[in-house]
């Protein structure tokens, strides 16, 4: 048997409220499997388990603010619930007693009437995000456990398209199931927390981004607008490649000690409509193709701002990348997010007068800029770190 616990968003986040069951006693998890979703200032995020097995017992409750590390639910292994139970120690013949039988006159067969939306189940988070969102309950079709409606049946219902203002009123605060000020103080708490303890050093480094560009429109030329790639794929996937030669740069600085990591999960800092940033992670990054990547990352923003995060998107990622180059900002030196120990900025594709081949000529040149954490690496490997990524952006075929 192992507990299921609540797990850590983020270096800044000590309690969540869990706010919906996707699961019950009884029901099969595989590893991966939502199961549950948690009110953080972060937003609501799906919590996933890594445990396969039977669940075997909720042991809290909705509605409920717990800290990180609380067991939730238990889970029976496969291997445990797979077992056979115990043989009940045999109890001596009993005659059976016949009941009478009672003649019951037939009934027409007709269907059950459908229960009135009142009396149906709805979890606490949907019921909100449907008064949220002025959605009619009745309209909505039920996924979850016995019928139950989930906060994904009620999201299905709204039109993802939707514009969004970008300056929220007050009486909406609450935009897509995100509580926008929540979200900024927790965003601030984590910046203030890197900035004091984390020795920042910054770079900038200028690349002739022309020949991405041109492979770009060639790539795209034939495709649909929905399956085009963008210039953000190249430049998250040149980032998860370039760490492989300088992995001082991806991984965590936890308990005084560098933690590289093997894996590259780049997270990605997404703008919120209405306010707020989320940086979930795009997992496994380096292995991508581009396409898949591109996918990926359109379903990773729609998720994002419709504030639908899974718990190992939050806590996973192992570099950033940020980028408000198409906001017109030519150059960004952000914050790290800890316990990160880096964080790659992208600017606005800008021409230029830039020598090529001993001649002068107008390219796109972008600036790209790092942020990195003193204690585990220094400008030499960043300037390095810069001109590797850099030299995989102008050779998007390797790609």
């Amino acid at each position: 048997m192992v507990d299921f616990l609540m797990p850590s968003l983020g270096a800044d986040m000590e309690a969540g409220t869990l706010v919906e069951w996707l699961i019950k006693p009884g029901d099969w998890v595989k590893r991966g499997d939502v199961v549950a979703v948690v009110e953080t200032q972060k937003g609501a995020i799906e919590i996933e388990t890594f445990q396969a097995g039977q669940v075997e017992k909720i042991l809290i409750g909705l509605n409920s603010k717990v800290p990180v590390g609380t067991p939730l639910a238990q889970i029976r292994t496969e291997a445990e619930a797979a077992a056979p139970p115990p043989v009940p120690p045999l109890a001596p013949p009993v005659t059976p007693v016949v009941p009478p039988i009672i003649v019951v006159p037939p009934v027409s067969p007709s269907a059950p009437p459908r229960p009135p939306v009142a009396a149906a189940k709805i979890s606490p988070a949907a019921r909100r995000l449907a008064q949220e969102r002025g959605i009619d309950l009745s309209m909505v079709r039920s996924s979850g456990p016995e019928g139950a409606i989930t906060y994904a049946d009620v999201e299905q219902r709204l039109s993802v398209a939707e514009a969004v203002p970008s300056a929220v009123p007050e009486e909406k605060k609450r935009e897509i199931g995100l509580d926008l000020d929540a979200m900024r103080v927790a965003i601030a708490a984590a910046m203030v927390r890197s900035k004091r303890e984390i020795p920042h050093y910054y770079l900038e480094h200028r690349v002739d981004v022309t020949p991405c560009e041109q492979w770009l429109a060639q790539r795209n030329e034939t495709r649909p607008p929905e399956n085009r790639l963008l210039m953000a794929a190249l430049a998250i996937k040149a980032v998860a490649l370039a760490v492989h030669r300088f992995p001082a740069f991806n991984g965590f600085y936890r308990d005084n000690k560098f933690e590289a990591s093997k894996a590259v999960h780049v997270g990605t800092a997404i703008a919120i409509r209405g306010g707020g940033l989320a940086a979930p992670a795009l997992h496994d990054t380096d292995q991508l193709p581009l396409d898949e990547l591109m996918s990926r990352m359109r379903d990773l923003i729609q998720r994002t701002r419709a504030g639908r995060i899974r718990s190992s998107e939050i806590s996973d990622s192992t570099i950033t990348i940020s980028s408000l180059g198409e906001r017109g900002v030519e150059a960004l030196y952000g914050v790290i997010y800890p316990p990160q120990v880096a964080i790659v900025g992208f600017g606005k594709a800008v021409t230029r007068p830039w020598v090529v081949d001993g001649a002068i000529g107008p390219r796109s040149v972008v600036a790209i800029t790092l942020s990195a954490d003193h204690r585990v690496s220094d400008g030499h490997a960043g300037a390095l770190f810069l001109a590797e990524i850099g030299k995989l952006l102008i050779e998007p075929d390797k790609l």
